[in-house]
C-alpha cells in the first residue's frame, strides 16, 4: 500500500526524532509541506530553539558535512528494501542552513552558465557534495544549450558544465 505526502513526512519526521532523542538532544521536528525548487525531497526541519550555538555548528559541521550525513542515513535507511517508485527523499534544514546554501548553489550554477556561454568553455565546480552536485544537474536542466556531468573520484569530484555538442580542447 502506497502512502499519501503526509505519511511519508510524518514517517521521516518519527524516525529523526527518534535519531536525536538517542543523542538526548532537546530537538523537535517539523515536516514541511514547502518543497524547495528544483527540488523533490521533503523538508524535514530541526527545531533549534533547545540547541546552543555550539550544538547547532556541530550538527552543521563544515560545510554542512554533519547534516549531510544525517540526510543520508535517513535516506539510506527508510528506502532500505523499497521499490524504486517508493523511495523517497529527504532534506534535513537546521537553522537556515539548506534555504540559504540553496541560495549560494542557484547563483553559483548561474554564474558558471553564464560563464559557459560567454567563453565557450567548459567549467569546472568544485567542492560540492554529491547532494549539492545533484541539485546544480537539477538546476541547469532547464537550460536547453548545457549539459553536466560529474568527473573524477570523490573526494575529488567535481561537476562540469559545458555547452551541448561542445567537445573539450
Amino acid at each position: 500500500m502506497a502512502m499519501d505526502e503526509h505519511q511519508i513526512q510524518q514517517r521521516g519526521q518519527q524516525w529523526l526524532e527518534q535519531f536525536f532523542s538517542f543523542a538526548t538532544l532537546p530537538v523537535q521536528i517539523y515536516a514541511d509541506g514547502a518543497k524547495a525548487a528544483s527540488d523533490d525531497s521533503y523538508w524535514l526541519t530541526i527545531d533549534s530553539t533547545n540547541l546552543t550555538a555550539e550544538q547547532i555548528a556541530i550538527l552543521t559541521g563544515e560545510n554542512g558535512s554533519v547534516l549531510d550525513s544525517i540526510q543520508y542515513i535517513i535516506n539510506a535507511t527508510l528506502n532500505i528494501g523499497q521499490p524504486p517508485d517508493q523511495q523517497h527523499a529527504y532534506t534535513i534544514e537546521l537553522n537556515g542552513y539548506r534555504v540559504q546554501r540553496q541560495q549560494e548553489l542557484l547563483a553559483m550554477a548561474e554564474q558558471a552558465a553564464q560563464q559557459v556561454r560567454t567563453t565557450g568553455e567548459e567549467s569546472e565546480l568544485t567542492s560540492l557534495s554529491s547532494a549539492e552536485r545533484r541539485q546544480i544537474h537539477t538546476f541547469l536542466k532547464a537550460f536547453d544549450d548545457l549539459e553536466t556531468q560529474s568527473r573524477g573520484q570523490e573526494p575529488d569530484r567535481r561537476l562540469v558544465i559545458r555547452l551541448i555538442n561542445h567537445s573539450p580542447e
